[in-house]
């Protein structure tokens, strides 16, 4: 991995949030490709719940003061950034008062869904690349992990397809068991419409599932990654049946020697 540049976008990530398989990976992949010299970003959501004095985040102006339209809405962007001391690892985290200033981060306290959780996810997706435009960093990888993160694939291969930035960047998305019970939003596939996305492709988030939402991320991924043992049987499916390198799920102990192998064998070679 010695120079290669890897973006990793996360739902989750430890040591901001609870441990969960995905906050977990989402530490310990980028972790493995700063010790083999890889040159890393990171970039997560700024949930409510996230305590900002204790982990030191601080905004960082000259990224932030964009507006993203979401569903013909202006949305102010805020980035603010932190870093995990032990590792030397910087995190970007993307903020916005109206998705993500609420104390929590995916469910309400009756353990409802957020009505807005498609929205700050187009956010969330909008305002990684427009970000790493701003840092006019092109990656040779970028990673996805976990289901709020779903729909950068997405946006990279249809909104900013003319964007020479990502023109060789290759998508890997982690699966992973966690996901959520339920749809999100039904206006979802429209709100994505809005970005002048072809209906085509989004035809299948008129029902917003997590299954659904990872089918997308599939599609327009270069490679898949089965980060979980207990991925649901439809999304193994529908895995199984797209010409793709797909890593099978592999034990923690082994994941390093596994995840680099497949990046340098597999993802920058497909």
């Amino acid at each position: 991995m010695n120079g290669k540049k890897v973006l990793f976008v996360s739902s989750e990530l430890v040591p901001y949030l609870p441990e969960s398989p995905v906050s977990k990976m989402s530490y310990e992949t980028p972790r493995m490709v700063n010790s083999q010299g890889g040159q890393i970003r990171i970039f997560m959501p700024r949930y409510g719940n996230i305590n900002e004095r204790r982990h030191q985040l601080h905004e960082v102006i000259r990224l932030s003061g964009m507006n993203l339209v979401i569903n013909d809405m202006d949305m102010p962007l805020i980035i603010k950034v932190a870093s995990i001391p032990r590792e030397r690892i910087q995190v970007y985290f993307i903020d916005n008062e109206e998705y993500f200033k609420r104390k929590a981060t995916f469910t309400d306290e009756n353990g409802e869904l957020f009505a807005d959780n498609d929205e700050r996810a187009i956010f969330f997706a909008k305002g990684v690349v427009e970000t790493v435009k701003k840092l006019n960093w092109s990656p040779d990888i970028i990673h996805v992990h976990g289901w709020m993160a779903s729909l950068l694939p997405l946006y990279l291969r249809e909104y900013y397809s003319d964007e020479p930035l990502f023109a060789d960047s290759k998508i890997v998305t982690s699966l992973y068991g966690n996901g959520f019970e339920g749809n999100l939003n039904e206006k979802m596939a429209d709100k994505i419409a809005f970005d002048q996305v072809s209906e085509g492709p989004v035809e299948i988030l008129k029902s917003p599932s997590y299954n659904n939402l990872l089918k997308i991320a599939v599609d327009y991924s270069d490679a898949i990654i089965l980060a979980t043992e207990n991925i649901p049987e439809e999304l193994q499916e529908y895995v199984a049946k797209l010409e793709k390198p797909v890593l099978p799920h592999v034990s923690f102990q082994e994941f390093e020697e596994a995840y680099a192998n497949f990046y340098n064998t597999e993802v920058l070679k497909s």
